[in-house]
């Protein structure tokens, strides 16, 4: 059974907990949400790559935000958060894996990435990103049709995607705070990196409460001046509170998820829900591969074949596949195997 906390029953727990999602709900200001705090999960996902130190910050931002937006799931499923852009860095996938596995990988060019650094300019994961698009899919098995949202990315960050994406498909007043940090050791020993998100949505149970935000119907004519719509007390009140949110909050190891809620909702009276951990696993395995590699054509598995084997790279894990031709049969070629029994 779920577990419900009112921190005015009991005082907030000290315990930092990493790798962990903690649900919560804010009873005063009609708001819900959700912190995630990645720690050693985070170094497992990034340690298959030698990514960048910049890349690895923008890496981290996209798997604290497929976590918190993933982790909603109610039932088995995957959430994938996608971006294809024109920036440095051209790809991000994190791909999500109800109850808790997480997987991700980016592509980046690296000498466009040393010209950007060269230049001296401020490299904020808008910049790493540029112009493109970001996809989040909720992909719930054969039985159900895949769900996709799309919102164009243009040089800004992940943060402003998410906002973007909450008001043009699911019209469901939303913010999102993220951040990630390289922690130093001592003795010259490896960094390791940390991650934090919170969201934040504003979900009264009074009708007429929640007004569908008016968008840009992008045919108006230049000059004309929209209506604003004005925000319930409530929701700017709440928005207000995350606006205080520092970076270092999110991502201090000595800071627990329910002391954090505290300090930015204790007025209002915020209850936490049982904590949902988080692991770094692939979903690759040789099974799963073989099959991949058997729906493509004879003609493109031959294309692959180099000293008699075929040879696939997971490029989330690293981990190395290898198959000789004869044992990648596709369904043409069984096919014509049973006929000629």
């Amino acid at each position: 059974m779920t577990e419900h906390i009112d921190f005015p029953s009991r005082p907030p727990s000290a315990e930092a907990v990493d790798d962990r999602v903690t649900p919560f709900h804010v009873d005063g200001l009609d708001v819900r949400g959700r912190v995630v705090r990645l720690g050693a999960t985070l170094d497992a996902v990034l340690a298959h790559h030698n990514y960048p130190p910049v890349v690895k910050r923008l890496l981290g931002e996209a798997v604290a935000l497929t976590v918190l937006l993933g982790s909603t799931l109610k039932i088995s499923g995957r959430f994938i958060l996608q971006t294809r852009t024109d920036g440095p860095v051209d790809l991000l996938v994190v791909d999500f894996t109800a109850p808790q596995d997480v997987r991700a990988y980016a592509r980046f060019d690296a000498e466009r990435l040393a010209a950007l650094q060269a230049a001296g300019l401020g490299i904020d994961s808008g910049a790493l990103l540029g112009h493109g698009h970001l996809a989040m899919t909720i992909d719930q098995g054969l039985s159900v049709n895949r769900y996709q949202g799309v919102v164009a990315l243009e040089c800004a960050g992940l943060e402003a995607a998410a906002h973007q994406y909450f008001t043009q498909s699911e019209q469901i007043p939303t913010r999102v705070r993220l951040a990630v940090a390289e922690e130093m050791r001592p003795g010259g020993a490896a960094s390791s990196w940390r991650a934090g998100g919170l969201m934040v949505q504003f979900l009264p149970t009074e009708g007429g409460r929640l007004r569908p935000v008016d968008l840009h119907p992008g045919d108006a004519p230049e000059g004309i001046e929209l209506p604003e719509r004005d925000d319930d007390d409530a929701w700017m009140e709440a928005q207000s509170l995350v606006a205080t949110l520092e970076d270092i909050e999110l991502v201090d190891s000595d800071l627990s998820s329910e002391r954090l809620l505290y300090r930015l909702f204790h007025e209002r009276g915020v209850r936490v829900f049982d904590a949902e951990d988080v692991v770094a696993k692939c979903s690759c395995s040789q099974e799963r591969v073989k099959n991949v590699l058997a729906s493509f054509s004879h003609e493109e598995r031959e294309s692959l074949v180099e000293d008699g084997r075929i040879t696939v790279t997971c490029e989330f894990c690293g981990r190395n596949y290898g198959f000789t031709a004869e044992e990648v049969v596709g369904p043409d070629e069984a096919g014509e195997a049973a006929a000629g029994n």
